[in-house]
């Protein structure tokens, strides 16, 4: 039986795949951030007034002993 040659990868060849990589990275990273826009702002009503302390809020403190 012949045992597999193996083929050892030189420096320069592991340099150029690793350069190629972080490209390839760097290229989906900006178009990934391209089509991402701001965010739109929450649309508050004015029911929408913040923190109340309703029933079930209530129920949970009573229930959490706080």
């Amino acid at each position: 039986m012949k045992q597999a040659e193996v083929k050892s990868q030189s420096r320069r060849d592991f340099f150029r795949k690793a350069g190629l990589g972080a490209g390839a990275l760097g290229a989906t990273a900006v178009t990934l951030a391209a089509g991402r826009g701001e965010a739109a702002e929450p649309v508050r009503s004015a029911s929408a007034a913040g923190y109340r302390e309703t029933d079930h809020v209530k129920k949970y403190y009573e229930l959490a002993k706080f």
